[in-house]
């Protein structure tokens, strides 16, 4: 059984392995402020609350808006809190997200954007050094050794603590190689849960290397809680608890940002850590998922990478 409460992040970051996602403390779409932003407020208090000591944000999203609110929340930080910001991702407008129509995201590496992106989060979360700092999705027309230089020349300067890597939909073996060429990289996000384990191999290099995993989308993009729901009530739990704990339990790599705007979800999602799975357990699990054949949810590439 692997160790499902805590995990160290680079050097000197320990946080609990269940965090929380905040992407969706926005507008419709993943723009603009929050429809009723006291509640937001609520639910991020209200994770702090509840033990989450990782959250995770990017200035894509809003843009801007969700760090703000974080910092209208939290601000000034429990000592032992960690916030994880991305940057390197332009957005288009309130559907460019739409899982269901093609999206307008793109990629921009450029190191001047990243240096001004990174200054632009550091007002808004109202900090003089960003915990862990991620490159949101890797710019094909700029260098990889540019866009980690930036951010490596960034850390040196004191302004980001620890460097990850991010994905539209996730990052490679290879990209992931080439990232730590040029700069140590503590995280990686992609795509990844109980149906979905196409980065499979990126999991077992974060492990290896002691690189923390966060993997994002848990249920898909929600369409696998009415097939896994047979499986959850077997084990006495909801299905967003089966695919957490499943998380948890696949490597102690594993660092999680399930997102919700529900005080009661919330809670919910956070019990997910009480779970305990044995590897039998585990394996029957998996089986019983993989024997459903769900379809796995592919996010459409941005316009610059079609």
């Amino acid at each position: 059984m692997n160790d499902t409460t805590h995990i160290r992040i680079g050097r000197d970051l320990e946080v609990r392995r269940l965090g929380y996602g905040a992407m969706h403390l926005t507008g419709p779409g993943v723009w603009g402020e929050p429809a009723d932003p006291d509640h937001a407020i609520a639910v991020l208090r209200r994770a702090v609350d509840l033990g989450v000591t990782f959250i995770d944000t990017a200035d894509a999203y809003g843009p801007g808006t969700n760090e703000e609110i974080i910092r209208r929340a939290l601000h000034p930080y429990p000592a032992d809190l960690v916030i994880s910001t991305k940057g390197g991702m332009l957005r288009s407008g309130p559907d460019d997200w739409n899982h269901e129509t093609p999206l307008y995201i793109m990629p921009l590496g450029r190191p001047e954007y990243l240096r001004q992106q990174v200054d632009l989060s550091l007002r808004r979360l109202g900090v003089d050094r960003i915990d862990l700092y991620q490159l949101h999705s890797i710019d094909p027309t700029v260098p990889l050794a540019d866009q980690i230089g930036e951010l490596v020349r960034l850390q040196r300067q004191g302004k980001i603590n620890e460097i990850g890597v991010s994905d539209q939909p996730g990052v490679s073996v290879d990209n992931l190689a080439e990232a730590r060429r040029h700069g140590t990289i503590a995280a990686v996000e992609c795509l990844y849960n109980i149906v979905d384990r196409a980065h499979d191999d990126v999991l077992a290099v974060a492990e290896r290397e002691h690189i923390a995993f966060i993997p994002y989308f848990p249920l898909g993009h929600g369409d696998l809680v009415g097939p896994l729901a047979t499986v959850a009530k077997e084990y006495g739990c909801t299905v967003s608890q089966l695919a957490l704990a499943w998380l948890l339990h696949r490597s102690p790599a594993t660092l999680l940002i399930p997102g919700t705007t529900s005080l009661s979800h919330l809670a919910e999602n956070m019990a997910a850590a009480d779970i305990t799975l044995a590897e039998s357990e585990m394996a029957a699990i998996t089986a019983a998922v993989d024997d459903l054949a769900l379809p796995t949810f592919r996010p459409t590439k941005s316009a610059r990478q079609t």
